[in-house]
């Protein structure tokens, strides 16, 4: 399931383009995102009811989207205007502060920006480094299930972590 930026935003340009297929990939990976989203503030019935309209909202509005733009920004606008719209929907009368808090719970949104910026730096990577070093950095595999997954050796996953962060690490300080 494609829940990277790059990954998003190539289904969200294909299914703009008319390919219906991506369209519903996208929708399919933009669920655990939301459902995750909304978990985190809300009971979960209506967190599931948010869900589906934030689907629904991405559906309908998909025509907004600047495709100069990030995608998950965009996506996460859109999650965070249905969760107030619930807010007053229910009247619910919540604090200024309060709503801050609710909306920038554990700093997703610094987590998106710090996703694009790791899915930009590994993008300057050559691929094999680059999915050596997102598996075992960034999803926590193993070395060992990294090697079993991409059929190379442990040894090829080590040796290619290194050379990419090394390589990060030269980009970084200014030196590549």
């Amino acid at each position: 399931m494609a829940t990277r930026e790059d990954d998003l935003r190539a289904l969200m340009i294909a299914g703009l383009a008319g390919d219906a297929k991506a369209h519903g990939a996208l929708l399919g990976a933009l669920a655990p995102l939301a459902r995750a989203f909304f978990r985190r503030r809300l009971e979960p019935a209506d967190a599931d009811d948010l869900v589906q309209e934030v689907l629904i909202a991405v559906h309908t509005r998909r025509a907004t989207w600047n495709s100069a733009r990030a995608f998950t920004p965009w996506f996460y606008a859109i999650a965070r205007y249905r969760l107030i719209d619930h807010f007053r929907r229910r009247r619910q009368t919540v604090d200024i502060a309060d709503l801050d808090h609710i909306l920038a719970e554990e700093g997703f949104e610094d987590v998106v920006g710090a996703r694009l910026d790791v899915a930009r730096l590994l993008s300057s990577l050559p691929a094999k480094q680059a999915a050596a070093i997102r598996a075992t950095r960034v999803e926590g595999l193993s070395i060992a299930e990294q090697a079993e997954a991409a059929k190379i050796g442990e040894s090829d996953v080590k040796v290619s972590v290194h050379r990419g962060l090394k390589a990060l690490a030269a980009r970084l300080k200014g030196d590549g």
